[in-house]
């Protein structure tokens, strides 16, 4: 279980997971948080790269040390983290968002965070579990080739007339809805208590998406998740698995 949260901030860092990661072979325990104003090596999935301005975003990471844990199932902390990323921005500011599968928050349409988890092992087990969360808050403008699908909380919050984000609330709202709802996830190690509040908020639920992989791609309908967090989908009338990881899920239209 998750308990006793401890915080960490630095001005400027390469990354906070690699800084997590660094802590982590140091015999650091579980429960760390390394935030920071600015990330000069910050990195999303697949390798990608993410943009890090200084003291614009929340760039946060988490250490874990899941020895319960199987491997099998450490994928699905990024689908939890997702629900604890959107659980706080309503909570907060009253921002209702939707999840756009696996792990993407998404405020009219456009995404607001990035969720990178990571992990090691020793000896054939877990060794520890680094959950990376950015979340674009006081942003004004993005880069070309993401400008259309990007928004940040203060973008949200002018649309309603709400004043700005703070940073550094939102990151303990953050790992406190995280720590409610990694503990109701530990128990089972699956989405058991949790799927039907990730489906409430699925932003492709029932409508039709496209599937992209590396070989090919299709459309589909989204149906919902899985216990393990893997998106249901329906293929003309046969239903498959998506797993995280394997593909990229897009909206027909547009992002969502």
């Amino acid at each position: 279980m998750l308990r006793d949260i401890r915080y960490e901030y630095y001005e400027s860092v390469d990354s906070t997971n690699d800084r997590i990661k660094m802590r982590a072979h140091e015999d650091e325990t579980q429960g760390l948080v390394i935030s920071a104003g600015e990330q000069t090596a910050g990195k999303g999935r697949i390798g990608r790269k993410w943009e890090s301005p200084k003291e614009e975003s929340i760039y946060t990471s988490l250490l874990l040390r899941p020895d319960e844990l199987s491997v099998e199932s450490v994928s699905t902390i990024t689908v939890v983290a997702a629900m604890a990323v959107r659980d706080a921005l309503y909570r907060k500011y009253g921002l209702s968002g939707q999840i756009k599968w696996p792990n993407d928050i998404v405020l009219d349409g456009k995404k607001i965070c990035g969720i990178l988890t990571e992990m090691e092992m020793r000896e054939g087990k877990i060794w520890y579990v680094v959950v990376g969360i950015g979340v674009n808050v006081h942003n004004k403008d993005f880069p070309e080739d993401i400008s259309f699908k990007a928004t940040s909380v203060d973008l949200e919050l002018a649309k309603i007339g709400a004043g700005q984000g703070h940073r550094k609330e939102l990151t303990t709202e953050i790992w406190n809805s995280f720590e409610k709802y990694y503990n109701i996830f530990i128990r089972t190690q699956d989405m058991t208590g949790l799927k039907e509040e990730y489906e409430k908020y699925l932003a492709n639920r029932g409508n039709r998406v496209r599937i992209e992989d590396r070989e090919n791609s299709y459309e589909a309908t989204a149906i919902g998740i899985n216990n393990r967090g893997e998106l249901l989908v329906d293929v003309d009338g046969e239903e498959r698995v998506i797993r995280t990881g394997e593909v990229s899920v897009r909206g027909i239209y547009g992002y969502v």
